[in-house]
């Protein structure tokens, strides 16, 4: 239990303070020890579950009416399923170890149809729950008034690799499937436009680190080709990449280590260990100890690239991602040019945010793929968007 969140939460220390048993898991909101009626006319006790919205380190007012139950049916004192609440009853797993039976769905009294906090939300439930209870045991009560324990060392939620909760996941309720992403350390090589945006994306992910490697600094023409915006003050600094973006990104996940020069043959061992790592460097040269060390490592990786020429007066480009996993590697000689002179993916350097956004996002969805988040029917290894035809290949299947 989070005892920083329900001090500083007035609706859960009043829920609290009342006797309820409380227990914030992930992020989600549960109520031990809630009495209602089986199909079978016994009062039985189950748990009642919410999800948390979160203002900073304290509860935002709820942002849903519906709930969760573990239990069997919750019925009326007469053996009836309470249908009044009850929108379906599939049993699921919310979270690791968090499994419901019920979903319901009761909104409050009045025209806005929110609760006002959680005392409210959460009572208003177990009334209807225990409210049939106590037809048939006068004085249940859900008012448990637990032992709570003093609790030492570090806060449950300092563990996480975030700074603060992902209520996304469990809004959207995939944190089971979220939780497929929490592994070791994961390497950014490159952190221009491309690269600034995968570690946009990754630092919504519970990897354990984010390493970036990077030797330039963080001038103008960056700004608009890097997510979010940089100041006036920023700018005249001229700070190195990965402290700019360190400095903009550990405000939400913890671990992520900055290192203010490029990888070659001599460094390029600081790769090793890496569970996964992003190659997203302009110079096809420049690649060739990082693709020969991660190949002979076993380490997966993915190589982005982006080719924009200017054409009659508009412009023509091609989205590459290219994806090395034990799987399949044997078509990285001939999909990435590793040679210096040779025919980059960056001729002309004419990238535009959009396109460098979505190189990044085509990269994070296949190491998604990779690690099971996301269906992958095909296993392609190759993959080229072309703008001009709104086309995506994808080849190199495994």
């Amino acid at each position: 239990m989070s005892k920083r969140l329900i001090s500083r939460s007035p609706d859960l220390k009043r829920l609290q303070d009342e006797g309820y048993e409380l227990e914030i898991r992930g992020s989600y909101l549960l109520v031990h020890g809630v009495p209602y009626v089986t199909p079978e006319r016994l009062v039985a006790r189950g748990r009642l579950v919410s999800t948390l919205q979160l203002g900073g380190e304290a509860t935002a007012r709820p942002d849903q009416h519906e709930a969760h139950f573990q239990g069997e049916m919750p019925c009326d004192a007469g053996g009836r399923p309470l249908e009044k609440i009850i929108n379906n009853s599939e049993r699921q797993e919310l979270a690791s170890g968090l499994v419901v039976d019920h979903y319901f769905s009761s909104k409050p009294a009045g025209g806005e149809g929110r609760y006002a906090d959680y005392w409210d939300k959460m009572t208003s439930y177990i009334a209807i729950l225990s409210g049939a209870a106590e037809e048939l045991e006068p004085g249940v009560s859900a008012r448990t008034y637990p032992f709570i324990p003093e609790e030492n060392g570090e806060e449950e939620g300092d563990e996480s690799t975030f700074v603060y909760r992902d209520t996304a996941s469990s809004r959207a309720q995939i944190e089971m499937l979220s939780e497929k992403l929490k592994m070791g350390p994961v390497a950014i090589v490159g952190l221009g436009g491309t690269g600034s945006y995968i570690l946009d994306f990754v630092s919504k992910t519970p990897v354990s680190e984010i390493h970036l490697f990077d030797g330039d600094r963080f001038a103008q023409h960056n700004a608009f080709r890097a997510p979010g915006a940089a100041s006036e003050e920023e700018l005249r600094e001229k700070p190195q990449k990965v402290r700019y973006l360190q400095a903009r990104y550990e405000a939400m996940h913890r671990g992520i280590r900055a290192h203010d020069y490029e990888l070659d043959a001599d460094n390029v061992a600081e790769l090793d260990g890496m569970t996964f790592v992003f190659i997203a460097v302009d110079q096809p040269d420049t690649k060739r100890p990082l693709i020969e060390f991660l190949q002979g490592a076993g380490t997966p990786f993915i190589d982005v690239g982006m080719g924009v020429d200017e054409i009659d007066g508009m412009l023509r480009g091609l989205v590459r991602t290219t994806t090395a996993s034990p799987a399949k590697r044997d078509h990285i000689g001939e999909r990435v040019s590793t040679e210096a002179g040779g025919a980059g993916d960056y001729d002309q350097n004419i990238q535009i945010a959009e396109l460098n956004a979505l190189n990044a996002a085509l990269a994070v969805i296949r190491f998604k793929k990779y690690f099971g988040f996301y269906a992958d029917d095909i296993g392609e290894h190759h993959s080229v968007y072309v703008t001009s035809e709104s086309l995506l290949i994808s080849e190199e299947r495994a």
